[in-house]
């Protein structure tokens, strides 16, 4: 799909949810009571018992156990954390603050990367990141695994992680498979359909993505076939610009996802009490205003810190270098003001030493008017910062 302009957006955010391009699951209009005495809408997880309310949490930046004990204590039940995240830190934050709590209070889902094409070991490394994962959580078991950020439609369906996660979920580690995706979308969700075993997609889904049609037609397709899909990067990373002076209203991209009735749930990385309540104001009466249309509509040309990953960039680099992913380190960086995460992101790429030396001038043209060259100088340093100093 060509880059929306001003009058598609518009054109898009009022047949979105309409049925013409969803196929709609059953939604259900059972609330979940927060401590505030207001309210919740909530709707089903593709084929698993998880009714989710629409607002959930991102854990991934959050550092202080109070935020995360707040955002329970309002209603949100779902959270989403990662082996990688403030190097297990944050799965001991969440262990901690939900021990001694119902089990059937909550829900936790985590993640754990590994390199594609697997190695030798690939089997046994996945198998004890992810043990170590659940003794951080304290949990004999999580309610979601996902196989982190898949890159390739051929690791959906690759047969030694299609085995292990079975493996898994037979094991009683998890009660439910899916794996989370940036990139390639239409097809990865394709391939999950004919792999059978996951029963959750996490994927990046904001109004500055590249095929959105075809993305949403793909998860109609999942969800007929059982998949459900939660919502990550609605925010299209926080801030307008590198500096973080010009914020985006997260209200208004929480409502424009959630104008999709197969998106379950979003996982905003809120990390402080004013960001919850941002949040929380936004579930509380999540349709979208014309208003918020006409603000959204705007940002559409504009040049903000999300990489929609369209792959142009990768093939104009004579080096071809994963572009994208080191675009969404830079977010990371300069959005979140996360560098640990953002080295962490740039060290899983195992980028060498000499990248950016083998041609005079960069030859990519980014559809988002990104300065690639730029970005890369000023994050591509992080690599060799010690990480005591990265705060």
């Amino acid at each position: 799909m060509t880059n929306l302009n001003r009058r598609n957006f518009l054109r898009i955010s009022a047949t979105a949810g309409a049925g013409a391009l969803f196929l709609h699951p059953a939604e259900s209009m059972a609330l979940v009571k927060k401590g505030n005495d207001t309210k919740f809408p909530t709707r089903k997880l593709g084929k698993t018992d998880l009714e989710l309310p629409i607002l959930s949490m991102g854990v991934m930046r959050a550092d202080n156990p109070s935020v995360l004990r707040a955002a329970y204590n309002a209603g949100i039940i779902h959270f989403d954390t990662a082996n990688g995240y403030q190097n297990g830190k944050n799965e001991e934050m969440v262990g901690n603050v939900l021990k001694g709590k119902p089990r059937e209070s909550f829900v936790v889902a985590t993640k754990c990367k590994a390199n594609y094409p697997y190695g030798d070991n690939f089997e046994k490394e996945f198998t004890e990141r992810f043990e170590t994962s659940l003794k951080r959580l304290q949990m004999d078991y999580v309610d979601i695994f996902y196989a982190h950020a898949l890159g390739e439609v051929g690791e959906v369906d690759d047969p030694r992680l299609v085995a292990l996660l079975s493996k898994f979920k037979k094991e009683g580690k998890t009660r439910y498979l899916g794996f989370s995706t940036h990139a390639n979308k239409p097809k990865q969700i394709d391939a999950a359909i004919d792999a059978g075993i996951y029963d959750v997609i996490l994927l990046s889904y904001n109004f500055k993505m590249k095929q959105l049609k075809e993305t949403d037609e793909a998860i109609a397709r999942g969800v007929k076939a059982g998949i459900g899909f939660v919502a990550m990067k609605t925010m299209t990373g926080g801030v307008a610009d590198a500096e973080g002076k010009k914020k985006i209203d997260a209200g208004a991209c929480l409502k424009w996802a959630w104008q999709n009735k197969n998106i379950t749930t979003i996982i905003p990385g809120f990390s402080s009490y004013d960001e919850l309540e941002q949040c929380i104001a936004a579930a509380n009466s999540p349709d979208l205003s014309n208003k918020e249309k006409e603000y959204l509509a705007a940002l559409c040309n504009e040049e903000l810190l999300y990489c929609v990953n369209c792959g142009k960039c990768v093939a104009d680099c004579v080096e071809h270098l994963p572009i994208p992913d080191m675009m969404r380190a830079y977010m990371y960086n300069y959005g979140y003001k996360q560098p640990a995460l953002s080295k962490d992101t740039l060290m899983e790429l195992a980028l060498s030493d000499d990248m950016c030396t083998s041609c005079k001038s960069c030859a990519v043209s980014c559809t988002e008017g990104f300065n690639v060259q730029k970005k890369i100088a000023s994050i591509s340093g992080l690599i060799n910062v010690p990480n005591e100093f990265l705060v």
